[in-house]
């Protein structure tokens, strides 16, 4: 059963004048096991690439005031609209459309959204991970591209370990 929401917080998403990252990846396991993998994503079981980054990140954001690293899910294994996931907010969390969406709730100039699907190819299936950025003025522009080689690490290497067999 899907526990989601077309767009909650804006009428078309992405926004325009959005930044976007995308990463595909073949799934190497089944479909299921990397819906798994997302659908534990964060909290005691941490972020399968870079978690201890995933924390410094944190830290950074508690000493500007933000919400920080909260280390948190209200369940180990389901999301929910609305639900934490560190200093996530899970958006939508569709098990039936594969599809996850996130936003950001740490202190950076505009507003970001981590999104999983898994969908089938001709080959067999994929998963797409994508960061939108909505930049508040010339001072998100260029915070966004300070962190894009952080970003291609972290977010490469997490859509690989995702698809991974273990």
């Amino acid at each position: 059963m899907g526990y989601g929401i077309k767009n909650p917080f804006m009428h078309k998403f992405p926004p325009e004048n959005c930044l976007i990252e995308i990463y595909e990846r073949p799934i190497e396991t089944g479909k299921e096991e990397v819906l798994e993998n997302i659908w534990t994503i964060g909290g005691e079981n941490g972020w399968y690439f870079g978690t201890s980054l995933w924390k410094i990140r944190g830290f950074l954001d508690r000493c500007l005031g933000g919400i920080g690293y909260r280390k948190g899910r209200n369940h180990p294994t389901e999301l929910r609209e609305n639900d934490p996931l560190d200093f996530w907010k899970v958006i939508r969390a569709d098990r039936d459309e594969k599809t996850l969406l996130l936003k950001g709730e740490m202190k950076i100039p505009g507003e970001v959204w981590l999104e999983w699907k898994i969908h089938s190819t001709l080959g067999g299936s994929q998963l797409t991970q994508s960061v939108y950025f909505a930049p508040k003025g010339l001072w998100g522009r260029l915070y966004w591209h300070l962190v894009k080689p952080v970003h291609r690490v972290v977010f490469g290497q997490l859509a690989k370990k995702l698809t991974q067999q273990p």
